[in-house]
């Protein structure tokens, strides 16, 4: 069954920081998806642990040494947290966006587009990949990744003027 979905969006430093935020949400809200929650915020690292390790498993998965990098990307600067909204909006999002690593994503997608580094190229520079984008990987998983960045209080129920064409 299709469902309308909410998925998390992280605009991360390099996106913040290269001045792409505009460009990129524009992408998101072209095809239909709807805000439905932002902000801009400077996580902790206690606050991307949750997020990578105990949300996303990051450490389990891919090892100590790519979570070091990542976090250290990550909190080179301020990040601006969102919630969009739309119909199987998580596999939309991670369409748009492309794949992980920048190198393999085709031209169209966010990253394809705006990034080219390869994994090989940040683990030989002992960095963390920027790839401008953290996007929810299923729908548990977003549902966990917005409890954690946003309270009830800041998530909006509201009917956008172009429902009626997107849904």
């Amino acid at each position: 069954m299709t469902t309308v979905e909410n998925t998390l969006v992280l605009f991360k430093p390099d996106t913040v920081q290269r001045g792409l935020v505009g460009e990129i949400l524009t992408r998101f809200e072209r095809v239909g998806l709807k805000i439905v929650a932002t902000k801009m915020i400077a996580p902790n690292k206690d606050h991307y642990y949750k997020h990578y390790e105990e949300i996303g498993q990051m450490i389990t998965r891919r090892g100590e040494k790519a979570f070091d990098v990542t976090l250290e990307m990550m909190i080179q600067g301020p990040v601006i947290a969102m919630v969009l909204e739309g119909v199987e909006a998580v596999a939309l999002v991670r369409k748009l966006v492309g794949p992980t690593e920048p190198k393999s994503a085709a031209p169209g997608t966010i990253r394809g587009d705006f990034s080219h580094m390869s994994f090989v190229y940040a683990d030989d520079q002992g960095k963390g990949i920027p790839n401008l984008i953290h996007a929810s990987g299923d729908p548990e998983e977003a549902a966990k990744e917005i409890a954690h960045w946003f309270t009830d209080d800041e998530l909006y129920t509201y009917e956008a003027a172009n429902e009626k064409f997107v849904r």
